[in-house]
């Protein structure tokens, strides 16, 4: 048996529940979580956190450490110790919604939506209102969220565009120089090219493509979700103007001139 099998169990036996009461309580079958305990199936990531939430822990905790042996009070510090030795490694556990085939679905918030997303986007009955969809094309390995943006400072992208985006769950994979939707409570829903700096101040810092928009720093320790663009829905085909502007030698002389601002950035 895995680790996650004999935490299940423990943990299930700790609560005081049969099987069959667990199982109604996450919304599964009792032969599902009997496979889950005896490890004989794996836990999709939604069924995941829904036993990690009844039972208090991280999904994190829940699949990496052998907690089976501890007692509630024990659990109880253990998970107290880890949310201070971890303030901002992991974003969050994110919510999520399955199509009929248990299949990952890509949610869409609109511009209209973007203020509530900010309210519930931890929340599985939110997600559940939003319109949902599938792209084949996509690579099977990660978790999807599609943003409508709004505005002109990502030129050639125009205020309309579907960007939909995988997400990323640890600041550290977070590369310099591309392109992130990034969920703040200071800033909201925002669609910009990002430069890590967490480990130096603990900030990012944010560029617009249309030069017009100042960059600006973000801490944090206020993103609530992070999701890297990896493609685009639009009715509106780009300006060949727009696109002719953005020159490989305008884009080297925009790359400079970040340089710059993040060396300023830096000394101060």
């Amino acid at each position: 048996m895995s680790i996650v099998s004999n935490n299940i169990k423990a943990l299930r036996k700790q609560l005081g529940f049969t099987q069959e009461q667990f199982a109604e309580k996450i919304g599964i079958k009792r032969s599902l979580l009997g496979a889950y305990e005896e490890g004989r199936a794996d836990p999709r990531l939604n069924n995941l956190q829904n036993m990690a939430k009844e039972f208090e822990v991280s999904v994190d905790l829940l699949i990496s450490r052998d907690i089976s042996k501890l007692d509630r009070q024990e659990l109880q510090r253990l998970v107290a110790q880890q949310a201070k030795a971890l303030p901002t490694e992991k974003l969050k556990v994110l919510s999520i919604t399955v199509d009929q085939k248990q299949k990952e679905n890509i949610e869409l918030v609109p511009q209209k939506a973007a203020a509530g997303y900010l309210n519930g986007f931890s929340d599985p009955e939110y997600l559940e209102e939003l319109p949902r969809f599938q792209l084949p094309m996509l690579p099977g390995n990660g978790t999807y969220r599609a943003f409508e943006i709004t505005g002109d400072s990502m030129l050639p992208l125009l205020s309309g565009t579907v960007v939909i985006g995988q997400y990323v769950d640890k600041y550290q994979d977070i590369r310099n120089g591309r392109t992130y939707v990034l969920v703040s409570n200071k800033e909201g829903v925002v669609y910009k090219r990002v430069f890590n700096y967490v480990e130096e101040n603990g900030k990012l810092f944010l560029v617009s493509d249309n030069k017009a928009y100042a960059p600006f720093e973000l801490g944090i320790e206020d993103v609530l979700e992070i999701w890297e663009a990896k493609a685009f829905i639009s009715l509106q085909f780009p300006d060949p103007e727009i696109q002719a502007d953005l020159t490989l030698d305008k884009l080297a002389n925009i790359v400079m001139d970040l340089q710059q601002e993040v060396i300023k950035l830096k000394n101060r």
